[in-house]
């Protein structure tokens, strides 16, 4: 996934966690991994996840958004504890590895995010995680309602102790949920401390039709106008979702270098709609690919966001739209360039840091053989053909093993942990 869009038949060659040399053959290594039939990708990039509403997969089915926070995901967010967030992460980050994603921009809940930092740190993976912060709202559980400068407090706090790091590929950003549940003067802050300390925003906008009439109403303006406004704008903030969009509004995009981050099955799920991606990468915005969280997708698999995003396109705009070479861009590269992190991951060169995904193409659904490897990826592929997951040079997955992690446990740990939290949230 460089410039060039190179395809490259050889080997590569990883020395002290990053790429040192590509096509060359015959050179010799500790480690030795045969790829026959196999293609290497970067590793995805997702920019939207919610670690820690793992546990909620298929709690939360069939409701529009606003019902679906306030019935369910809140309850269930509240309910947490150290134990229960612990498991939710080590499931995410696991069924993430396995399906090739090797980083996220993730947004955590109010409580308990030290514990999703110990679990990237532990596990290998590369994220980008921020702590949740909600100061106001209608319905919001006692355990989630903020005061602001406590949010504040908190956010700074993580910000110090985890930002870049194990050697940067931790690192941490501001979280602001939604404009519905922040205050402007919250969000005036995060902007004002994002630029000083020098990290990202993460926050969603204009998800929901019910969502944007809410902001409207209280502020006067439109969802992104409104965020623009408390200066929630920039290179270094990535609006998740932005399906309903004004002219204005996409202008105010394109002209701050504001990143969006499509979820399309998400959107589908929730009946938010259909994000008008075509319109937004001609008009030179900045669109990454992410899965949301597996209460209200309920997989995280970016091979299905690949195709799914790709499908919708051509449904509404026609065949020739949005490519399997566009879309895997943004799977990887524009998610990395929308995560500062361009420079480090997201293509196969050399010099960069090895973030990388071993996917075979020997499975039935992908035969026969054809020369476009961009388009089997895209069209064909699936979370089960990855069988090698490197991150930072080290093996996470090996052979379709996981290496940090023992899926076993994981599984039983999460449902232990998701029992009990059902109980504490009186949810059956």
């Amino acid at each position: 996934m460089d410039p060039e869009g190179s395809v490259v038949h050889g080997d590569l060659f990883i020395r002290d966690g990053r790429i040192a040399s590509l096509g060359e053959s015959g050179v010799t290594a500790d480690i030795v991994i045969d790829a026959t039939d196999c293609v290497v990708i970067p590793g995805f990039v997702q920019t939207h996840i919610h670690l820690c509403q793992t546990l909620f997969r298929g709690a939360a089915d069939d409701l529009s958004l606003i019902d679906w926070l306030k019935k369910r995901v809140w309850p269930m967010e509240a309910a947490h504890d150290e134990k229960s967030i612990r498991a939710a992460a080590k499931l995410g980050i696991a069924e993430l590895i396995r399906g090739g994603t090797t980083c996220a921009l993730t947004m955590e809940t109010v409580n308990h995010t030290h514990e999703v930092f110990r679990v990237v740190e532990v596990t290998g993976f590369r994220a980008t995680v921020g702590k949740c912060m909600m100061d106001k709202g209608n319905d919001v559980p006692s355990a989630l309602n903020e005061q602001t400068d406590q949010s504040i407090e908190e956010s700074l706090s993580l910000l110090d102790h985890w930002h870049n790091k194990a050697d940067g590929r931790i690192k941490y950003c501001f979280a602001p949920r939604f404009a519905v549940s922040c205050t402007r003067q919250l969000l005036e802050r995060v902007a004002q401390l994002s630029r000083e300390r020098g990290v990202m925003i993460h926050t969603h906008a204009s998800e929901n039709l019910g969502e944007c009439a809410l902001i409207k109403q209280e502020t006067g303006l439109d969802n992104v106008a409104y965020l623009n406004s408390v200066n929630v704008s920039g290179p270094h903030v990535a609006l998740a979702h932005c399906v309903h969009l004004s002219e204005l509004e996409k202008e105010t995009l394109r002209s701050t270098m504001t990143n969006v981050v499509h979820c399309p099955s998400s959107n589908l799920k929730l009946g938010s709609g259909i994000a008008e991606v075509v319109d937004l990468l001609n008009r030179g915005i900045s669109v990454s690919l992410g899965a949301d969280g597996a209460a209200c997708n309920n997989r995280l698999d970016m091979f299905t966001e690949m195709r799914t995003a790709t499908l919708l396109q051509k449904a509404l705009n026609g065949p020739e739209v949005l490519s399997a070479e566009r879309v895997l861009r943004m799977a990887t590269v524009d998610g990395a360039r929308a995560m500062a992190l361009d420079s480090e991951i997201g293509s196969l060169e050399i010099g960069k840091r090895a973030d990388l995904t071993v996917v075979a193409l020997s499975g039935l659904h992908m035969a026969p053989r054809r020369e476009d490897l961009v388009s089997t990826l895209v069209y064909a592929a699936e979370a089960s053909d990855v069988c090698d997951v490197i991150i930072d040079g080290r093996m996470v997955l090996q052979e379709r093993k996981l290496t940090t992690l023992n899926e076993n446990e994981v599984i039983a740990e999460a449902n232990e942990q998701a029992r009990k939290l059902f109980e504490r949230a009186n949810i059956r």
